[in-house]
């Protein structure tokens, strides 16, 4: 894992490695341009030297031909060195045919950028120069030039100045077109990113890519859009299945009521409860009198409705806070939590009575009374276990069942 986050975070950002690719590509093209442009300049400094250096040697042959034709070494020096000194020229010479001197003249090196320049001059410029002196048809001299690196120097600084100037503006170019690429094209990826970040991790496929202003990315954005709404489609029906089998395996097909095993799972939350909390709460169990006989007698179909009408009038009997659940055939369980006094459970007892006291409208308009019989028990006063208070009630449930039979046949009697 450690070595995964260290790969991770040795990797390029999309907006990083396209800001590297714009600034090499700025930098080989200024580096290209200016190769190409300082050889082509330098191949023309080359020609203009060596052309001028023509222009200079002529020069000196025609002010110094009459100096070189009566030998006079002084004027021939002077017009050589007025001429020269003002051109680029390192040294020049007039040779006489048999080989001698007549004249010469050389730069003075007084500085360590003179040294430099004939450095270049030799590396750059063309060779020496050489023109001779003619008249009459006959050579009575030769001249002699060696260029200087003055201008080759001064040129090579410009050069190297514009390039870096070329370096800094195409680096500030290239800057400035990787962000404006990031608004363009990393930034609906990065949202993009983002999203898929944020339905991996915290699971929000609530969330949707924003639109872009490139077509392929907004087509990206979009298939992904349709990706997250048919995930959000398929959760909602995986939610309304969860929750319809759990549903069903928490409650009553007939009744819609909470079951056994809902049941149970309330009571030992409420001993819970009762035990952190100091709460008191009562379990009531009820039966619906008769239910046999209305089964054999009418048949099962009767009995449901009796059984659904039992459910719905107990239900409207109950606070929001209590619970009716049924245990299995006519048996009915109800918590009642939390509670302060045992009269409530009384009020309960008896509203549920009157209400079951109304005969039952049957599917064919027949009418069918159907009382119920009710035991309770309270926490903690009756138990303080889930078997002790479901056998309390239990108890209470079938006394109160048979005394009401024994009422029922005392009337009977008297009758």
């Amino acid at each position: 894992m450690t070595r995964r986050i260290h790969a991770e975070g040795a990797r390029l950002t999309l907006r990083q490695s396209l800001g590297r690719t714009h600034m090499m590509t700025s930098l080989t093209a200024v580096c290209m341009a200016g190769l190409f442009l300082t050889i082509t300049a330098l191949l023309a400094l080359r020609i203009y030297a060596d052309h001028n250096l023509e222009l200079v040697a002529r020069a000196i042959s025609y002010t110094t031909e009459a100096a070189v034709v009566f030998h006079d070494e002084e004027a021939a020096k002077d017009a050589l060195q007025n001429i020269t000194s003002h051109e680029d020229v390192a040294s020049a010479s007039i040779l006489l045919p048999n080989g001698r001197v007549l004249a010469s003249w050389s730069r003075a090196i007084s500085t360590p950028w003179s040294s430099l320049e004939q450095h270049l001059a030799r590396l750059i410029l063309p060779g020496p120069v050489e023109l001779p002196m003619v008249r009459g048809g006959k050579e009575i001299a030769r001249i002699h030039l060696i260029g200087h690196g003055q201008y080759l120097l001064r040129f090579l600084l410009q050069t190297l100045m514009a390039t870096l100037v070329c370096l800094l503006l195409s680096i500030l170019g290239a800057l400035y077109v990787a962000r404006r690429m990031q608004y363009s094209i990393t930034d609906p990826l990065k949202a993009l990113a983002q999203v898929a970040y944020s339905v991996r991790r915290q699971r929000a496929i609530k969330q949707r890519v924003p639109a872009a202003n490139i077509a392929e990315l907004h087509e990206l954005g979009e298939d992904f859009n349709s990706l997250l709404d048919e995930l959000e489609a398929w959760q909602a029906h995986q939610k309304r299945e969860n929750a319809s089998l759990l549903h069903q395996a928490t409650h009553d097909s007939l009744t819609g009521l909470p079951n056994r095993a809902l049941f149970e799972a309330r009571l030992q939350q409420s001993l819970l409860a009762g035990h952190s909390l100091n709460e008191r709460f009562a379990l009531l169990y009820l039966d619906c009198d008769r239910f046999k006989e209305i089964n054999d007698n009418l048949g099962h179909g009767v009995g449901d409705e009796v059984l659904i009408t039992l459910a719905r009038r107990v239900q409207h009997q109950l606070r929001p806070m209590d619970l009716v659940c049924r245990l299995g055939g006519d048996e009915f369980a109800i918590l009642l939590t939390p509670l302060h006094h045992e009269s409530e459970v009384r009020e309960v007892m008896m509203r549920i009575q009157q209400a079951m006291a109304t005969p039952v409208v049957l599917g064919d308009g027949r009418h069918l009374v159907a009382g119920v019989s009710i035991g309770f028990a309270m926490y903690p006063e009756q138990g303080l276990t889930a078997d002790d208070l479901l056998q309390h009630a239990d108890s209470a449930m079938y006394q109160a069942k048979r005394q009401r039979k024994e009422g029922l046949t005392d009337q009977r009697t008297h009758t």
